[in-house]
């Protein structure tokens, strides 16, 4: 019985030795859940309602999912500034700067603003929103003083994972910014393959690298060659997601080459008029979950969960709403043979 001590002890140590080894090997992985929208519109009729309701109205009961993810991305379609001297457009929106605080109660850590309103109060606008962002602790993309900053991306570590973001637009090229001139980090959809050196060598400082980009023109649901061949390239050079929005209507999914392509994202929360057959007030908030094994990054997960738009505020859509936007989304994708479930889950090429 003495002699059976010590083996059961050492069978014990070995036991315990094995099962730290596998516990350690199942934790050598880390995750990370990004939440994307699209143009997020909080000035006119949002701006107005903010000052009368509180700053977490837009987000109507979404805010419970922006509160799960890790980080979320956005593109700002405003400004954030007090000016009122309006450059000669169509459209010029303004919020303001106290409603910072609205997409701090939204958990957004990163917003895109290379976008064809950023200027709309002139350079003025353009660095009162910067410098908004700047003391509320949100990282932005794609504009700046100059077009060193314009062309600055962002880079967050999370859980382990670095994350790189960096910002374009194909809008407003005269907004374009230089050595000397605030403004937008420009590109033409058309000469997208000079940025591509610049996309290889930013994707050797991080894990994972988010192009986020406001192109193309309004309503327009397909995407075209040309901007397809931009999304592949940006893609083989380094990106291993592109964050589409400009279109104020949803587009297809597409994955291609290890990398996932939202060509539109949509609207998030605005003010627009709504069109009856494109319903730009219906939408998805994106929840893509990220994870690290030994030291390779994988997209494991993609959710699309409805949405509409309504009195200034974003909700989950109920149904046959819902579901009706979920197919919808089945039948842009299916374009790019790429697979969505009745529950809003994107089918991954590993899975199928």
């Amino acid at each position: 019985m003495k002699r059976l001590v010590p083996l059961l002890l050492l069978f014990c140590l070995i036991i315990t030795r094995i099962y730290m080894v596998k516990a350690r090997k199942k934790n050598n992985s880390s995750h990370i859940t990004i939440g994307l929208a699209g143009d997020t519109m909080l000035g006119r009729g949002v701006n107005e309602i903010l000052a009368v309701k509180p700053s977490t109205y837009p987000w109507g009961n979404l805010l419970p999912l922006l509160h799960q993810t890790d980080f979320n991305l956005v593109n700002l379609e405003t400004t954030l500034t007090r000016s009122m001297k309006k450059v000669p457009k169509v459209f010029n929106f303004r919020s303001d700067p106290k409603n910072i605080q609205s997409l701090k109660d939204a958990h957004i850590d990163a917003v895109c603003i290379a976008n064809n309103h950023i200027l709309d109060f002139g350079v003025e606008g353009l660095l009162e929103t910067i410098s908004t962002l700047d003391q509320a602790g949100i990282k932005h993309i794609g504009a700046g003083k100059n077009i060193r900053e314009a062309q600055q991306p962002v880079i967050m570590n999370k859980n382990g994972i670095t994350i790189g973001i960096i910002g374009y637009t194909d809008n407003e090229p005269s907004w374009i910014a230089t050595k000397t001139q605030p403004g937008t980090n420009y590109i033409s959809v058309a000469h997208g393959n000079t940025i591509l050196p610049m996309l290889t060598e930013l994707k050797k400082q991080v894990d994972f690298l988010i192009l986020t980009i406001q192109w193309g023109p309004n309503m327009r649901q397909c995407t075209t060659r040309e901007f397809q061949q931009f999304a592949h390239n940006v893609i083989d050079a380094g990106v291993d997601l592109l964050h589409g929005h400009s279109a104020h209507i949803l587009q297809g999914i597409e994955h291609y080459n290890n990398g996932l392509i939202l060509y539109d994202t949509g609207d998030f929360v605005d003010d627009y008029a709504i069109d009856p057959l494109l319903r730009n007030d219906q939408s998805c908030f994106f929840e893509i979950t990220l994870e690290k094994k030994d030291c390779q990054i994988h997209i494991t997960y993609v959710k699309l969960h409805p949405i509409e738009i309504s009195n200034y505020q974003v909700n989950h859509a109920l149904e046959p709403e819902a579901h009706e936007i979920i197919a919808h989304m089945q039948h842009l994708s299916a374009e790019f043979d790429t697979h969505i479930t009745n529950e809003g889950t994107v089918i991954l090429p590993t899975q199928e």
